[in-house]
């Protein structure tokens, strides 16, 4: 069995074996890779990936289960483990799945890599930071061309597909100099084509320069409170624990702030936060939902005000609200109208944060991590890179304390963020 007849397949014996509601999805994934190792292109390879991902609802209890192995009897186990998951499962009456939309067919990128550019790409990139950077080691860089078809049905009669064909690019790297190391880096894009050098995209050149600069660092003399500026490769981590709070486990559990906060302002004015998985400006884009609803463009943020939150079925029956019309993600910041230089310039202390090691806020907001590849910002002057130094504050209340966001922004593909100045932080 291949593509359609393997999803219909499963549908149908889903049904007889009892389920009431079925929904499952298919993808088959072929990746072409070079790599750089140590400095040295090292490796060449093509892997294939297929998975069946399968969920099913009976007399309202759901099951659900994924595998790699598409063959007919390995279909055929899988099967009868939903059924049995489910039936052993506790029902609810809030499990559903998507109702019947038009079939569509969605497509992004390319259809075949272009292996000449890329391995041009890669070498070029491999002797332009060996001549412009000869401090760094690039302790690895990966430039791959991944091409994807999912189909997606469910006994509703949804029937989508969707093609995919990306490039993408992710360095590790240091840098040395004499005894002096400093701490490893790295970044990423994707793009739906290599049409400039692989340096030119995101903050890669600006990081490799960074990352020469970092190999002796000094300490914060003490400790204080002050002003952050974190960068654009830095700032989705601090965004998707604002993610984490408005989708269906926290909510659901009644855990996030954000639960009953739909239309009240939760940040800064300054802020406006858009999730566009459709937008022509991003390359990396999606087209259906986790539940299986053709995507929508939408704002969770507008100027503070929080516009959405992050549900699917389950959560939406769960708690009364609106489901999302997209999984969320594929984020672009309004951009603010101050330069980055003229930000830094009204920082008294302060660090810019171009990297932050730290574990998952508490609920009521409060973390605490390390500043990594990060600089000490005095007097409205960067003065030199830091060791590892401590940064503390609360996550929900940093939303309301932006000083100011930067008119410059970096699009790495998957999202378009600017530099964000926040204060109120404790640095120590």
């Amino acid at each position: 069995m291949q593509g359609k007849n393997i999803l219909e397949y499963t549908i149908d014996e889903l049904k007889k074996q009892g389920a009431d509601k079925v929904s499952c999805s298919l993808s088959n994934s072929e990746k072409k890779e070079l790599n750089i190792e140590h400095g040295e292109m090292s490796l060449f390879r093509t892997t294939f990936n297929s998975s069946l991902s399968i969920e099913a609802v009976v007399d309202g209890k759901k099951g659900s289960t994924s595998l790699n192995k598409i063959d007919k009897e390995s279909i055929d186990k899988a099967i009868l483990q939903v059924i049995e998951l489910s039936k052993s499962s506790n029902p609810d009456e809030c499990y559903d799945i998507a109702e019947n939309q038009p079939p569509q067919i969605f497509s992004c990128g390319s259809n075949e890599a272009d292996l000449d550019i890329m391995y041009d790409s890669l070498s070029e990139f491999n002797q332009y930071t060996k001549k412009q950077f000869p401090k760094i080691i690039l302790e690895a860089a990966i430039l791959d061309f991944t091409k994807t078809k999912t189909l997606i049905a469910n006994s509703n009669g949804v029937s989508f597909e969707v093609n995919k064909g990306l490039y993408g690019f992710s360095p590790m790297f240091t840098a040395k100099d004499g005894q002096d190391t400093s701490s490893f880096n790295y970044t990423g894009f994707c793009s739906k084509k290599i049409n400039q050098p692989l340096h030119k995209y995101g903050m890669i050149e600006q990081l490799l320069r960074e990352t020469e600069e970092q190999v002796r660092t000094s300490p914060i003399d003490s400790k204080f409170v002050g002003d952050i500026i974190v960068t654009p490769d830095c700032l989705s981590g601090f965004l998707s624990m604002i993610e984490s709070h408005i989708s269906d486990f926290m909510v659901i559990s009644g855990r996030s702030v954000y639960k009953d906060k739909l239309n009240e302002l939760i940040a800064s004015d300054k802020l406006t936060l858009h999730s566009h998985p459709l937008s022509e400006k991003l390359d990396y884009n999606y087209f259906t939902t986790g539940d299986d609803y053709v995507c929508e463009n939408s704002t969770i943020i507008d100027k503070g005000i929080l516009k959405t939150l992050l549900l699917g079925i389950y959560g939406a029956n769960k708690t009364g609200k609106d489901r999302a019309v997209n999984n969320g993600g594929a984020h672009i910041v309004e951009p603010g109208d101050k330069a980055l230089d003229d930000m830094i310039s009204t920082i008294d202390k302060g660090v810019l944060l171009s990297r932050f090691s730290g574990g998952s806020p508490s609920d009521n907001g409060d973390f605490s991590g390390v500043a990594k590849n990060s600089y000490y910002i005095e007097n409205g002057e960067i003065k030199y890179p830091i060791t590892e130094t401590m940064i503390s504050g609360n996550i929900f209340q940093m939303l309301h304390e932006i000083k100011d966001i930067s008119k410059e922004t970096i699009n790495d593909g998957s999202s378009i963020y600017p530099w964000i100045q926040f204060s109120g932080l404790t640095i120590s």
